[in-house]
């Protein structure tokens, strides 16, 4: 055995096949290991080097937002995580602060700046929640957060959407995104949570990556595909009760 060791580490071809083994046994033992252990192990892996790679460009764009928004070049909004443990959701602003004569916000479409469009269309408005999944509030693969006020119209099934961390991105994005209507999202999120595995992770990375690319699925203005969710489930509600009356 001393030998056959003595051999591979003195060969590169045998330091190859040891690296090979040692990352096929990672790999596998990622596998078995993946909901337990490893998929908050790689949050923090991968997290913390991409702020270290992608520091220039962080600093960049928040140089920059500070001097489109004329102030702070962050957004920052409270938002469910697992076991709808409320934190604060880190994003780049896309939308000024304007407000009418009464001090209501204008609207979204008159808010959101071309310096916002393009964040939105690149996803780059994204970026400071690699600080959230760092501290762990979030996964870089799972549900959406949502907002707070949508807490108490989840029905049973769709509430299991919140027994794992929240994602960066997820199965209901690199399905359709925010083309889905809330039900199939929520189909998505709740199936995400039942299949969690390393390989679905990856084909969920993978397609992300390909629709950023594309710029596929993209909706500049959220509310405009989606509307309100809990606004859509008080008048199902009220509509499912008129029908019981």
């Amino acid at each position: 055995m001393e030998k056959i060791l003595h051999t591979l580490i003195s060969n590169w071809w045998g330091i190859v096949i040891i690296c090979v083994v040692a990352l096929a046994l990672l790999v596998l033992i990622s596998a078995l290991l993946y909901r337990q252990f490893f998929k908050r192990f790689y949050d923090i892996v991968l997290s913390g080097m991409a702020l270290l790679v992608l520091s220039p460009i962080l600093l960049i764009l928040i140089i920059v937002g500070a001097i489109n928004m004329k102030g702070n070049p962050f957004f920052t909004q409270l938002r469910p995580g697992r076991k709808e443990k409320i934190f604060k959701l880190i994003k780049f602003r896309t939308m000024t602060n304007e407000k009418d004569e009464n001090g209501n916000p204008l609207p979204d479409d008159v808010r959101l700046t071309k310096y916002g469009k393009l964040l939105r269309a690149t996803s780059l408005d994204e970026l400071p929640e690699l600080i959230n999944i760092f501290i762990g509030n979030m996964s870089i693969i799972g549900p959406r957060p949502l907002l707070v006020e949508y807490l108490p119209y989840y029905n049973e099934v769709e509430k299991h959407r919140h027994d794992v961390r929240p994602g960066l991105t997820g199965w209901a994005q690199v399905n359709g995104r925010n083309s889905l209507d809330w039900e199939s999202r929520f189909a998505c999120d709740v199936d995400y949570v039942h299949k969690i595995s390393l390989w679905l992770d990856i084909k969920i990375l993978f397609m992300t990556v390909m629709k950023v690319l594309k710029h596929s699925d993209v909706a500049e203005d959220t509310s405009k595909t989606e509307g309100n969710f809990a606004k859509i489930r008080q008048q199902q509600l009220q509509e499912a009760e008129k029908e019981r009356v």
